[in-house]
């Protein structure tokens, strides 16, 4: 699931997080969606799903359908089945709908009430690593979205999540090639007229794409792989990228050995963030002795990270268990990613 939570941060940087209180809000679910056709089949494609059964409801659908179209659809075909594992074909293709909806909590809930529970069997295992940014329009006007990887047991399905206000939100699965595994992250504005994300789409190195439209990705372009020792198994991304008068800083996971988790920064291009400036050699946080144990040992990890007052504030997870904050001086670091000691040869 996911949760808010409030914090207060000092003149002196000092963190304060604000107990949450002792209820919790389950949000409405609306599912009112307008389905485009291929693009959804090409998704149920891609998750597995009966071909056959995919050609079937295919003939039966319009270019553009809604949920109740689709429902009625897939219930009649089912139950002209006999075969049980040909049934469950058909709701696998009515679980997919299903993650395509809206959901609304009530206007007198705090945040730190409000829970978003799985609601999809695509989601049912878990809603894991959600990548909040807030992302400014070309008119103007601010939207926060949030990459999260939806898991099922055995399959994960990057998903994006969308409001203005924190209370109502919908949600809805990413598509194409560059949709696929876990670490997507959306850059904070379009670049060029154009959205930008972050992937790993091979597990191990950074990818970065374009698109015209902010929930198809494709043709990935490999951005960075693991250079120094305390990366060498793989690395990711912590987060949309920060930007900043110098480029955009990218906070880093980084993969060593004993499968160690830790995290790094790297500085890319303003106006071509293909183009890396610098990447830190050693890491910028790593797990000291009393963070490494826990539920999933060694692993430092971070889902975003802001900047307050000169100084970069990382919230990070220790080891599954509980979570952290770190802080780091803006120029110190900036400074040192601009030396020819990172300079990326």
């Amino acid at each position: 699931s996911v949760v808010f939570r409030r914090a207060l941060i000092d003149r002196d940087h000092n963190i304060t997080v604000i107990p949450a209180g002792n209820y919790i809000d389950e949000a409405e679910v609306i599912k009112n969606a307008v389905y485009n056709k291929k693009l959804f089949l090409k998704k149920a494609a891609d998750s597995k799903i009966d071909i056959e059964v995919l050609d079937e409801v295919g003939v039966k659908l319009e270019d553009r359908f809604d949920y109740s179209t689709l429902r009625k659809v897939l219930l009649d075909s089912k139950n002209l089945q006999e075969s049980d594992m040909k049934k469950l074909e058909y709701d696998k293709v009515l679980w997919l709908s299903d993650t395509y909806h809206e959901i609304s909590f009530s206007r007198d809930t705090d945040i730190s009430d409000r829970v978003i529970f799985p609601i999809s069997e695509f989601e049912r295992k878990g809603i894991e690593d959600a990548r909040f940014v807030k992302f400014v329009k070309d008119d103007g006007s601010v939207v926060y979205y949030a990459t999260y990887t939806a898991f099922d047991g055995a399959m994960i399905m990057p998903k994006l999540l969308q409001t203005t206000d924190f209370y109502d939100f919908k949600i809805s699965p990413l598509h194409g090639v560059g949709a696929q595994n876990k670490n997507l992250a959306l850059f904070p504005r379009k670049i060029k007229g154009k959205y930008v994300m972050m992937s790993r789409i091979d597990g191990c190195n950074n990818y970065l794409m374009y698109s015209d439209k902010l929930t198809v990705w494709d043709n990935p372009v490999k951005l960075q792989s693991p250079k120094f020792p305390w990366e060498f198994i793989q690395i990711g991304n912590c987060g949309s990228p920060i930007e900043t008068p110098d480029g955009w800083l990218l906070i880093t996971h980084g993969v060593g050995p004993m499968r160690k988790y830790c995290l790094g920064a790297s500085l890319f291009d303003l106006d071509d963030p293909s183009i890396e400036i610098g990447r830190l050699r050693e890491p910028l946080v790593m797990p000291n002795n009393d963070e490494r144990e826990g539920y999933v040992p060694n692993v430092l990890y971070s889902c975003g990270a802001i900047i307050h007052d000169g100084e970069l504030i990382i919230p990070y997870g220790l080891s599954d268990y509980c979570s952290s904050f770190a802080g780091v001086k803006m120029d110190v670091l900036m400074e040192k990613l601009k030396s020819s000691s990172s300079a990326i040869q």
